[in-house]
């Protein structure tokens, strides 16, 4: 199973990319083997989950770059789950799949650089202009997951 988490908050402009990304996806991806989640934040509950994919893709807004740009790179499990108190992020969330279940699924970050975070629901437009680019990377992600476990 694949799973998609695209996370943050959709009223502060471009931080709502991640959400935005996995409505999306939601729409274009209708494998059975595949589970997207649009969420404001990461939560703890996102352990179980996770311990039953294969891959966990996160998509957030990113801080550092330039606007628009998006990367993508391997996460691996840091932390414990006394983290969850003050600090959810996708490390912890593998640690806790790992120390909960005795699992951790292989895991990717797409993050797309953000242009503003002002309040407002809509994606400034050269984030708005990466988004099929990046729906095109995530799918390609999922193909790719798909056919090595075929």
């Amino acid at each position: 199973m694949i799973l998609i988490i695209g996370y943050g908050n959709t009223l502060r402009g471009d931080d709502g990319v991640g959400c935005y990304i996995a409505d999306c996806l939601s729409e274009r991806l209708t494998n059975p083997d595949v589970e997207i989640l649009s969420r404001h934040q990461l939560t703890p509950e996102m352990v179980e989950p996770i311990s039953r994919a294969d891959l966990v893709i996160f998509v957030d807004a990113g801080l550092e770059g330039i606007p628009g740009e998006y990367d993508n790179y391997r996460i691996v499990p840091a932390g414990d789950m006394s983290s969850f108190t003050h600090q959810t992020n996708p490390a912890s969330l593998l640690a806790g799949s790992k120390e909960l279940y005795g699992t951790s699924p292989d895991a990717v970050m797409v993050s797309v650089c953000a242009n503003r975070f002002d309040y407002g629901e809509v994606l400034s437009t050269v984030v708005a202009s990466a988004v099929p680019q990046v729906l095109r990377k995530i799918e390609r992600l999922v193909e790719a997951e798909m056919t090595n476990h075929a």
